[in-house]
């Protein structure tokens, strides 16, 4: 049997950015090589004066209208095929840092909790029965929204591609069962979302598989998978972030995504 491993990028205490796997106690133990690549962890611990994202994406794509629950309560018609758009790679934060609300448009700004997959090898044309072998793991991600831009463009990019617009963490997590975990979105202690990645309609294989189609996937590339139901823009009333909120973006397994959030000046 294979053990899942929890990757960890982080600062040590010389602020050098250095890969990291958790021990059973809690600590890390630095990697030598290329997540992408060879590698091997090591016994040596490493001190970490900051957890930082888990990695730095080589391209973010994104999943609309994957859960069935959330498609109903923003009354949309349910897709065909996936719907996928992208995320700027320059939104992407770590655990602990702040969401800023942007300057244009600050007033309309959701969450949304997200299974990331993270592609750990160059790969194109990939069936789902294969999926596996170019997966290296899955982490947490939120997909920040500015509700009022997405609207008023007719399509996303933009609305979630703010710099801060995608939180990411706090790790990766290897050899895990991507088909049923638990997913939670907790607002300053209220629980928003609460769902199970089983009741997504295009699973993780089919949506890896229907990227890759024709389309390279350099390693490091993420796939955000889509969100459950719970989103504050459906809500009554509707609920956005604002300054001084702390928003945390939990699946069982990987672990707890925890940002703040801050107006930018």
């Amino acid at each position: 049997m294979i053990c899942a491993m929890k990757l960890y990028r982080l600062l040590d205490k010389d602020s050098r950015t250095t890969y990291a796997a958790e021990a059973d106690d809690g600590t890390y133990r630095r990697i030598n090589g290329d997540i992408f690549g060879e590698y091997a962890v090591t016994n040596a611990p490493v001190q970490a004066r900051e957890v930082l994202a888990p990695l730095a994406p080589a391209a973010i794509f994104a999943i609309g209208g994957n859960y069935r629950s959330h498609i109903e309560e923003v009354h949309a018609s349910f897709p065909d095929a996936p719907v996928v758009f992208a995320k700027a790679i320059t939104s992407v934060i770590g655990q602990g840092s702040e969401i800023h609300l942007p300057a244009v448009g600050p007033d309309h700004v959701d969450y949304e909790v997200e299974l990331a997959v993270v592609i750990g090898k160059t790969c194109r044309d990939v069936p789902a029965e294969s999926v596996g072998e170019v997966i290296l793991g899955y982490t947490v991600a939120n997909d920040v929204s500015a509700r009022d831009w997405q609207k008023r463009l007719g399509q996303w990019v933009r609305a979630k591609s703010f710099d801060t617009f995608c939180p990411l963490g706090p790790c990766i997590v290897t050899d895990i069962d991507p088909s049923d975990l638990h997913l939670k979105t907790t607002l300053n202690g209220q629980v928003m979302q609460d769902a199970s990645t089983a009741e997504m309609i295009h699973s993780v294989p089919q949506l890896v598989e229907f990227i890759s189609a024709d389309l390279t996937l350099p390693a490091g590339t993420i796939i955000l998978t889509g969100t459950p139901s719970g989103v504050g823009e459906a809500r009554s009333p509707q609920v956005y972030l604002r300054p001084g909120d702390t928003i945390t973006c939990e699946i069982d397994g990987i672990g707890e995504l925890t940002n703040t959030v801050k107006e930018k000046h």
